[in-house]
C-alpha cells in the first residue's frame, strides 16, 4: 500500500493565517520524512478553509521544500482558472518539482456557491467550463501552435513553454462518487480519487473501475498502474487510546462542521440550493451533529490507537484499496495535535503495510 497526506486545514482567524500556512509547510515536509508517497492540496476561498487558498502557488513552495514526495491537487476548481494560465502554471510546477505533479480536476464546489460569486461566476455552467478546460490543458501541452474555439474561450497559442516534464502532461485525475463515474473513468484510463465511500461499497466501486479499464482496452501494465494509483480519502487520527481518539476527533469534526454550515448560511446567495443528491448526513444542515458525527466516523474516518488503526487500514487493503489519502487535520486543530497523530501513523501504522 502507499499512503498520501492530505491537508484541508482551517485557520480560525485572519491573525493566525500566516502561522497556519507555515505550519502546513512543516507538516508537508514531515509527511515526506515519514514516508508518505504524496501530499494533496485542496482549494477553497474567503473563509479560512484551505487557508493558503491558492493551491498552485502553495505547491510551488512545497516543490522547493521537498525532494521526493509527489504533489497532488484534490482538486483544482477549474472554473476559477483561465485554462491557458492553468496550463502554464502546471507545466512550470512540473518543471520545478522535476515531474512530481498530479492534478485532480473538478468542476468546483457543489456547496459553496459564494466561491463562484466571489470569482464573478455562478455554478450552473461549471461542468461545461471544466470540460473545456480539460481539452485546452491536454491540447496546450501537446500541440504547437494551438487554435481553439469553444463556448467560453477562443484562443491561439504559438507554443506553450516550458513543456511539462511528464509527457504528454501531468496526470489528470478525477474525483468520483457515482457508480457510473467509476466505469467512465476506467474506460478513459483516468486515475481516480474518492471520499467517504463505506467499506461495503469499496469493492463494488473498484470492480466497476476495473471493468471500465478492461472495456477501454488498456494494457495490463496501465491497468495495474491505475489500480495502484486509485485513491480513497479518509480522516485519520491516531491517539494513545481509542476513547481519546474518538472524543478528540469528534470535537474537531463538530468544530469543522459548525464552520462549514455557518459560512454557507452566511455567504451563499439566497437563490442557491445544493442539489439534494449531493447531500448526506455530514453535509445536510437539517441533520443534527448527533447523527452527522457518528456518520462521518463510521464511513469516512480511521481513528484510535495505532493497533486499531492498523486493523482499519488492513480492512481497506483487503477490499482492494492500494492508495490511502490521509487527512490528519480538522477544524482549528493545533499543529502539535496534528504532528503527534501524523508521527504515530507514520511510525506505527505505515510500516505494517510496506
Amino acid at each position: 500500500m502507499q499512503f498520501g497526506w492530505l491537508t484541508l486545514a482551517m485557520s480560525p482567524s485572519p491573525d493566525e493565517d500566516g502561522a497556519r500556512i507555515d505550519q502546513i509547510v512543516a507538516q508537508a515536509c514531515l509527511a515526506e520524512e515519514l514516508g508518505f508517497a504524496d501530499v494533496w492540496l485542496t482549494e477553497h476561498y474567503f473563509t479560512g478553509e484551505s487557508v493558503y487558498n491558492d493551491s498552485l502557488m502553495f505547491a510551488a513552495a512545497l516543490a522547493m521544500k521537498t525532494e521526493r514526495i509527489r504533489i497532488g491537487f484534490a482538486v483544482v476548481q477549474t472554473p476559477f482558472h483561465h485554462p491557458v494560465r492553468l496550463a502554464v502554471q502546471l507545466a512550470l510546477l512540473d518543471n520545478l518539482s522535476k515531474g512530481r505533479i498530479d492534478v485532480g480536476i473538478g468542476k468546483g464546489t457543489v456547496y459553496n456557491e459564494y466561491e463562484f460569486v466571489g470569482h464573478g461566476l455562478r455554478s450552473h455552467d461549471s461542468r461545461e467550463r471544466m470540460e473545456e478546460t480539460i481539452e485546452i490543458l491536454e491540447r496546450a501541452w501537446t500541440e504547437a501552435p494551438l487554435t481553439f474555439e469553444g463556448k467560453f474561450h477562443k484562443l491561439h497559442i504559438p507554443a506553450l513553454r516550458p513543456k511539462p516534464v511528464q509527457q504528454p502532461g501531468p496526470p489528470l485525475w478525477r474525483s468520483v462518487i457515482s457508480p457510473g463515474s467509476f466505469t467512465e473513468c476506467g474506460k478513459a484510463g483516468v486515475p481516480i480519487l474518492t471520499a467517504r465511500l463505506p467499506v461495503p461499497r469499496i469493492k463494488e466501486r473498484w470492480a466497476l473501475y476495473e471493468a471500465g479499464i478492461d472495456a477501454g482496452g488498456h494494457d495490463a501494465a496501465k491497468k495495474a498502474r491505475l489500480l495502484a494509483q486509485s485513491a480513497l480519502w479518509r480522516n485519520v487520527y491516531v491517539a494513545e487510546s481509542n476513547a481519546q481518539a474518538e472524543d478528540e476527533l469528534s470535537e474537531f469534526l463538530v468544530e469543522t462542521r459548525a464552520h462549514m454550515m455557518h459560512v454557507r448560511e452566511a455567504y451563499n446567495p439566497a437563490d442557491f440550493t445544493p442539489d439534494p443528491v449531493t447531500l448526506n448526513a455530514w453535509t445536510d444542515p437539517a441533520v443534527p451533529d448527533s447523527e452527522a458525527i457518528p456518520f462521518v466516523l463510521s464511513t469516512g474516518s480511521l481513528y484510535g490507537t495505532p493497533a486499531r488503526v492498523r486493523e482499519q487500514v488492513a480492512e481497506l487493503r483487503d477490499v482492494g484499496v492500494q492508495h490511502l489519502l490521509c487527512q490528519t487535520g480538522f477544524g482549528a486543530m493545533s499543529h502539535d495535535h496534528n504532528v503527534a497523530s501524523m508521527r504515530r501513523f507514520g511510525d506505527q501504522v505505515m510500516p505494517a503495510f510496506g
